[in-house]
C-alpha cells in the first residue's frame, strides 16, 4: 500500500479506532471509559475493531472483586498459534524434555518413566500464548494482586501459570474498560499500573458505535439515548471482512517510523515542559506528575504527528496529547491537604475552590495558563 493510500484509509477511521491505532503505533496501553449503560456496546465495538480493522486475536473478560490470578491468566491466553517462533521453541523444549525422560527411564525403571512422562505432558500441553488485544471490562474492580499481575504482563511481556511462562507478542495492547467517574480514574487503579498506561479516552455513547451498527444492523429509539439498543450483535451477523481493508503490522510500522523521525523544536519542547511544571504546581493536583508520564507525553505527540503526516510537533498536538496522557493520572486534591491552609486560608474557602475540580478541568486550566509558542 502506498503512503497516500494508507493515509486515505486512516481518514475513514472513527475516534475510537484512532485511539486503538495510536496504542498500536506506540506499543502502549489505554484506559477507555464510558457510561455504565454503554459498557457492553463499547466492548462489542472494540471486539469488532480488533477483528475487522486490525485483524488481531483478542480476549475479553468481565472482571469483579472476586476475580483471581488464575482467572486473569486463563483469560489472556489462547491456544491459537500465530507466532512460528514460539512453535519452534515449544517443539524444541518438548524434544529435549523427552530425551531427558528416556534417560531417566533407562536408569531408574518404568515407574520413573511414567512419572517423567506425566511431567512432560503437563509441560507441553500448556502451549498457550498471550493474545494481541485484551479487553478487561470493569478492571478497576479487581483485587490489587490481579492489577499487579497485569502490570507485570505490561512490563515484562510475559505471564506465569503453574506449569509454564507464556510470552506476549511484541505488539500487545491491554485495554481496561471501565465506567466513568466524575473525580477521575486514578483512584480506581494501582498507582504503578496507572502510570504504565499511555493514555485514557472517554467515549461518549452519543458518538455511536460504527462497527457495531454496520455489523448487526441494530438501531436505537429516536427518542431514547444511543445506549438504548434494540438488538445486540451476534457472531452470525458479522460482516465479511475485506482483507485488503485491514491495517496490518507492516502499515503500522510505517507510521511508527514516521513517528521516530518527528522532531520537537526548542520552543515546542519548552512548551511541553512548561505544561508539566504547571501541572505539578497546580493546587488541584495531588500526588504529583511522574517522569513516566512525561515520557508518554512526548511519545504520544510523536505518534499524533505521524498520523497527521508531518515531521514536527505543533502546539495543538501538544495540547491534545496532554488531555489524553494526564486525564487518568491526575488525582484531585482534597481541601484538607491544600497548602494554602498553612498561610491563613480557611477550609471552607478551599473547599469552594476545589468543589467542582476534575482532571479535565485542571488540564484545561493549565493549557489556558501556559502560553503556546507562535
Amino acid at each position: 500500500m502506498e503512503y497516500s493510500s494508507l493515509y486515505n484509509r486512516l481518514e475513514d477511521l472513527s475516534d475510537l479506532e484512532v485511539v486503538v491505532l495510536l496504542c498500536l503505533i506506540a506499543r502502549e496501553h489505554c484506559i477507555i471509559d464510558t457510561e455504565r449503560d454503554a459498557l457492553d456496546d463499547l466492548e462489542n465495538e472494540l471486539i469488532l475493531i480488533a477483528e475487522n480493522i486490525f485483524g488481531l486475536s483478542h480476549a475479553t473478560f468481565n472482571c469483579s472483586p472476586e476475580t483471581t490470578l488464575e482467572e486473569f491468566s486463563n483469560a489472556v491466553l489462547t491456544h491459537d498459534s500465530e507466532r512460528p517462533d514460539f512453535e519452534r521453541l515449544s517443539s524444541l523444549t518438548s524434544y529435549e524434555t523427552k530425551r531427558s525422560a528416556d534417560r531417566q527411564s533407562s536408569r531408574y525403571g518404568r515407574a520413573s518413566l511414567d512419572k517423567s512422562s506425566s511431567r512432560v505432558r503437563t509441560a507441553t500441553l500448556d502451549d498457550r500464548k498471550v493474545v494481541y488485544f485484551v479487553i478487561a471490562k470493569n478492571f478497576d474492580q479487581v483485587p490489587d494482586l490481579v492489577q499487579i499481575q497485569a502490570l507485570e504482563l505490561i512490563r515484562t511481556k510475559r505471564i506465569y501459570t503453574r506449569t509454564a511462562f507464556h510470552g506476549a507478542p511484541k505488539t500487545f495492547i491491554f485495554i481496561p474498560l471501565v465506567t466513568s467517574k466524575p473525580r477521575g480514574l486514578s483512584s480506581s487503579f494501582n498507582g504503578h499500573l496507572n502510570d504504565h498506561i499511555l493514555m485514557s479516552y472517554y467515549h461518549d455513547p452519543h458518538d455511536g458505535f460504527v462497527n457495531l451498527e454496520e455489523s448487526s444492523g441494530w438501531f436505537s429509539d429516536d427518542q431514547g439515548s444511543m445506549s438504548s439498543i434494540v438488538r445486540k450483535p451476534s457472531p452470525g451477523l458479522h460482516k465479511e471482512v475485506d482483507q485488503s481493508y485491514i491495517i496490518r503490522e507492516e502499515l503500522i510500522d510505517i507510521l511508527r517510523q514516521f513517528g521516530d523521525n518527528v522532531t520537537l523544536s526548542t520552543d515546542i519542547n519548552c512548551y511541553l515542559q512548561n505544561i508539566v511544571i504547571f501541572l505539578r504546581i497546580n493546587r488541584g493536583v495531588a500526588g504529583g506528575i511522574s517522569v513516566a508520564s512525561t515520557r508518554h507525553f512526548q511519545l504520544l505527540t510523536r505518534c499524533l504527528a505521524a498520523l497527521q503526516r508531518i515531521d514536527y510537533v505543533s502546539p495543538s498536538l501538544i495540547a491534545l496529547a496532554a488531555r489524553r496522557v494526564y486525564r487518568h493520572r491526575i488525582s484531585v486534591a482534597e481541601p484538607a491537604g491544600d497548602r494554602s491552609l498553612m498561610y491563613g486560608s480557611t477550609l471552607k474557602a478551599v473547599d469552594l475552590v476545589l468543589a467542582d475540580a476534575t482532571p479535565e478541568m485542571i488540564i484545561e486550566e493549565v493549557l489556558a495558563e501556559v502560553e503556546a509558542p507562535l
